[in-house]
């Protein structure tokens, strides 16, 4: 259970890039299924090649933020549709990242990585000292998320999510906020990819099919706990989310469902939590924002 909150809480790093595009912007990105296998190949090829792991971590988010131009550039200045922009990135990045790793997977169980110090004290996957870490580290990361949204040009970049064109006539410059959300998100995506490479000790070239998947899941599923009404809890919401996918990956192990069927579990985690608020259960049940000292306000709970 500590091994899954751990991983929660890193792949609730890909997550906030997930929110940045889907939830924000307003688009389909799925340039992250390649950018993710991006940011652990480089992280893992340079630590193999004696780099230092912050510098290696470093780069691998910059290789993410290029594949996130490239994507933006394609929909913007060549006019591709943003959903089959991400698609021919993510095709053309998976050449890219065998290149970058010389092969289909480059392990890191004896080389010195970021996760090193922490594994070497028995905190990983052992002790909840390590999800403190791991949490407190996402968390800073995530107020820095808020706090760029609340700039002049976050505000830009929710306002062309909201409505492209109405931003646009007031002299906005929309493709290059569109570029720039799609840089950071899959500048994040690549991040989180080189830690996932570092906790788990490989990178593989397979690791990222599949992961828009676990994105969606974690916004989706987070949001439907916490709810998105203001933009500190909607990117707390999808951190949740990820540890909550993670959690229930975890029990569907324990109970012994077939690993192979996982991506179907998460497909099926989607669906449900897109359908719920749809048929209104959720409304019907009461959640910790209903709460006024320890209770349910009366009105609410005759609502429900």
């Amino acid at each position: 259970m500590i091994g899954a909150v751990e991983l929660g809480l890193i792949y609730g790093v890909m997550a906030l890039g997930v929110y940045l595009t889907f939830r924000v912007l307003q688009f389909p990105d799925l340039t992250v299924d390649g950018s993710f296998t991006t940011g652990a190949a480089v992280a893992a090829a340079m630590i193999t090649a004696g780099q230092s792991p912050v510098v290696a971590t470093l780069a691998a988010a910059g290789a993410g933020l290029v594949a996130g131009i490239v994507t933006g550039l394609l929909h913007t200045k060549g006019r591709i549709d943003g959903l089959l922009a991400g698609i021919l990135t993510m095709i053309a990045l998976w050449s890219v990242n065998l290149r970058i790793m010389g092969g289909a997977n480059v392990p890191l169980l004896r080389e010195e990585t970021l996760m090193t110090p922490l594994r070497d004290a028995g905190l990983l996957g052992r002790t909840w000292f390590g999800a403190l870490i791991f949490f407190v580290a996402v968390i800073i990361l995530k107020l820095i998320v808020d706090w760029f949204l609340t700039t002049d040009l976050g505000l830009a970049i929710q306002a062309t999510g909201n409505n492209k064109q109405m931003i646009g006539s007031l002299g906005a410059n929309t493709d290059g906020t569109t570029i720039l959300t799609l840089a950071l998100s899959n500048g994040l995506v690549g991040l989180c990819g080189a830690l996932v490479a570092q906790y788990q000790g490989f990178a593989d070239i397979s690791m990222g099919i599949g992961l828009i998947l676990v994105g969606l899941a974690s916004v989706i599923l987070g949001q439907a706990v916490l709810g998105q009404r203001f933009i500190f809890l909607a990117s707390l919401a999808v951190v949740v989310g990820a540890v909550i996918y993670r959690i229930i990956i975890f029990v569907a192990l324990q109970v012994g469902l077939d690993p192979n069927d996982m991506k179907l579990i998460t497909a099926a985690l989607v669906v449900v939590a897109l359908l719920l608020p749809r048929w209104g259960v959720l409304k019907r049940i009461p959640s910790w924002r209903d709460m006024r000292g320890g209770r349910v306000r009366v009105s609410e709970a005759k609502g429900a």
